[in-house]
């Protein structure tokens, strides 16, 4: 009886109404192909050899299984065990299958490598195209991914001898098991900056490094004590750590398991409780006699891990615009299957205007992001694309971060109570969008990292006139920002206070040069006129009634 009871209540409940208007789900498409700036910046960086890899990772990371397990990596959060059932330390994160599942996806297909694997013309685009893709499906996994990427080179350059090993971390197998790196087949890399006391100011670091009279392949090595507030991805193979040794704060290289097989002292106290970022096992770390091996010289370890945290520093942007491109897709899918007052959403003016603008935004933060890893490439022999990727990761790093928080409240509006729900996954991306921004130096650290590569180079000036040259008298709205932008560097020792303001107007030029030279009209028309000529209300859709929509959305994204 109450079988039959629980049966007509459940027939009568789904027969009061009949489901329609509804939005089918954004799965099974390529995240690449439907992506015309994308392609064109892998075009233009001389990486059209990668459009087949591409082609194949886009495909597989819009599949269905892949954003299934994006959600069950941030429901499935990371468990930390501290000790096996014998009381034994054994200091270990214990993550949902699906999170290896993801990550043998990333690096078999070489987010975390392939700068270095491919040493060709267009290999630092191509594989900032690779995490551009897979960050849109899940931004937690990225973590050792871009690690690992940042410290291959400089491990390469100041442990040459050690390239037995350091080649394993451009391999192509995800090999998860903690055991001797000399036995590994492929290694993951993560690092160890900040404490409790001191934060950005690594300098104000406690942790000690002792020498232990040793070497290991020809390095010197130390023992550590102390710990690190923030150590990411804390099941990686291999960190790189600051510490205090006798002749000031150095770079040491720390293993999870020793050469001889036993395990390092790396003791995990608790994982970090974030808002967001749940697949990833951020964690707080101590060091008691660990072993360690010296990187670069002593009281050197700012100028050694400087080039680790920089390039970590342009996958916060690239992570960043690619939640952006995430966002504004999800919405323009939404905005072409829903309708509302008897149009479809996208046909609407007003959505339209939200649709453009966050379009333009989205835009603007890609093509920044994949020009600085273009001109990765030429920066070793080039003084002025060195100067250029210096400023244009902290200026990138402070506003392209900072605009994906809003961006992504806007996108989550456009979806209506829906997109307060779990399963539209605009509130994953919601709770992402901050993390970017704190990562790697807040705000306050890139614009002052952005004042002293102005101040450091004495032709700062010059190499920004020359590099703006090409689209000069293009956009009276970008001639007159560039203008006043060029007055105030003539008094670079007095802008500390509105570092904020120059370091916003500067990111403004950039894309909008960007824009004016790599994209259709009239998107960086649009562009220049709202962003540099103050055509523009304080929120999201406030675009002039004289800029083509309907243009700049369809070449957005068009659906399948």
């Amino acid at each position: 009886m109450a079988e039959r009871l629980d049966q007509s209540v459940t027939n009568v409940a789904g027969s009061t109404h009949t489901v329609f208007n509804q939005v089918p789900p954004l799965v099974d498409y390529n995240l690449f192909t439907h992506d015309r700036l994308l392609a064109s910046c892998v075009e233009r960086a001389g990486a059209g050899w990668a459009s087949a890899q591409l082609d194949a990772f886009g495909l597989r990371m819009g599949q269905a299984e892949v954003q299934e397990w994006a959600v069950e990596m941030n429901r499935q959060t990371p468990l930390l065990r501290t000790h096996d059932r014998f009381g034994n330390r054994v200091d270990e994160v214990v993550y949902t299958p699906v999170y290896h599942a993801l990550m043998r996806e990333a690096v078999s297909y070489g987010t975390h490598a392939l700068s270095y694997r491919e040493q060709r013309q267009g290999s630092h685009s191509a594989r900032a195209a690779l995490f551009y893709l897979s960050a849109q499906v899940e931004a937690g996994h990225g973590c050792p991914i871009s690690m690992t990427h940042a410290a291959y080179p400089v491990l390469a350059s100041y442990l040459p001898q050690w390239q037995r090993w350091t080649a394993q971390m451009t391999s192509a197998d995800y090999d998860p098991v903690l055991r001797p790196f000399t036995e590994k087949t492929g290694l993951l890399c993560g690092m160890g900056m900040t404490e409790k006391q001191g934060g950005s100011d690594v300098r104000a670091n406690t942790t000690t490094a002792v020498p232990y009279h040793e070497e290991f392949a020809g390095q010197s090595v130390y023992h550590l004590r102390g710990h690190k507030w923030f150590c990411s991805a804390p099941m990686s193979d291999l960190f790189l750590v600051l510490a205090q040794a006798p002749k000031g704060l150095s770079c040491f290289l720390v293993p999870r398991i020793l050469p001889d097989g036993t395990r390092n002292v790396f003791m995990l106290q608790r994982l970090k409780d974030k808002l967001g970022n749940r697949s990833n096992a951020s964690s707080e770390v101590e060091f008691e006699r660990t072993w360690a091996v010296l990187v670069g010289e002593e009281g050197c370890g700012v100028r050694t891990i400087i080039e680790m945290v920089n390039a970590t520093r342009l996958d916060c942007i690239l992570g960043s615009a690619a939640l952006m491109r995430q966002a504004t897709v999800q919405v323009i899918h939404h905005a072409t299957y829903r309708s509302a007052f008897g149009r479809r959403l996208v046909e609407q003016p007003l959505m339209s205007n939200v649709l453009a603008d966050l379009a333009i935004e989205s835009a603007a933060a890609t093509l920044l992001g994949f020009y600085l890893a273009q001109i990765s490439e030429q920066a070793a022999s080039d003084p002025q694309a060195a100067f250029l990727k210096r400023l244009g990761t902290a200026v990138g790093k402070y506003w392209v971060t900072k605009r994906a928080p809003v961006m992504s409240a806007e996108a989550l509006e456009c979806l209506g109570g829906n997109g307060y729900v779990e399963e539209s996954v605009l509130p994953r991306l919601y709770r992402e969008a901050p993390l970017n921004s704190l990562w790697e130096g807040a705000g306050n650290v890139n614009c002052l990292d952005v004042l002293r590569s102005l101040a450091k180079d004495r032709q700062a000036t010059e190499h920004i006139e020359q590099w703006l040259a090409p689209v000069r008298h293009a956009n009276s709205y970008l001639d007159a920002a560039t203008t006043q932008i060029l007055h105030d560097l003539q008094h670079i020792e007095t802008l500390e206070w509105s570092a904020r303001h120059l370091v916003e107007r500067l990111a403004l030029v950039m894309q909008g040069a960007l824009l004016l030279q790599y994209a259709p009209p009239e998107l960086a028309d649009a562009f220049c006129a709202t962003r540099l000529g103050q055509q523009w209300g304080y929120a999201f859709g406030t675009l002039p009634s004289n800029v083509d929509a309907k243009a700049i959305i369809n070449y957005t994204y068009l659906p399948a």
